[in-house]
């Protein structure tokens, strides 16, 4: 276990997941209509505080690795979707907008799977949870959306 690697991925995803810090849901979104199988709030802190150790261990794995260069770009590029989703779901309210980064949240978040299992197969399976959880909130995303037609879309859009 390399410690220093581990707490810089960890640091990136601690930075990512400050935004929910800075664009909290608020009355707004407590607004909204949901669909029944929405998780409770409470979870939502639980489950990202979890899924980022298993990312950074997993990117951490990977590194030490070797020839992990694509990997760790994919593994940048699904950190960077991350951090943008908070912001435009909850900072600007735009839910169709939002939905655009799911989506490639989602597909940069499998391709890391799929290049980390190529890599090292725990780092892969490191990052299922997190594609099963994405899965969920792009689903939550989109319901959350179509049940609030008029709400997250800016007029003319």
């Amino acid at each position: 276990m390399d410690w220093l690697l581990f707490s810089v991925f960890l640091f990136a995803c601690a930075a990512a997941g400050t935004t929910g810090a800075m664009f909290e849901p608020g009355k707004w979104y407590r607004d909204l209509t949901k669909p029944s199988w929405t998780p409770p709030n409470w979870l939502f802190p639980v489950a990202w505080s979890l899924l980022y150790i298993a990312m950074s261990l997993a990117a951490m794995r990977v590194a030490l690795a070797g020839d992990s260069a694509l990997a760790l770009a994919l593994w940048s590029t699904q950190i960077a979707f991350n951090t943008l989703w908070t912001p435009v779901f909850f900072g600007l309210k735009r839910m169709r907008a939002a939905m655009g980064v799911m989506v490639a949240l989602w597909a940069s978040v499998a391709a890391t799977m799929v290049a980390f299992w190529q890599v090292d197969l725990i780092a892969g399976l490191l990052f299922v949870p997190y594609l099963a959880w994405v899965t969920v909130a792009g689903a939550l995303n989109f319901s959350v959306w179509r049940l609030n037609p008029e709400t997250g879309t800016p007029a003319g859009a």
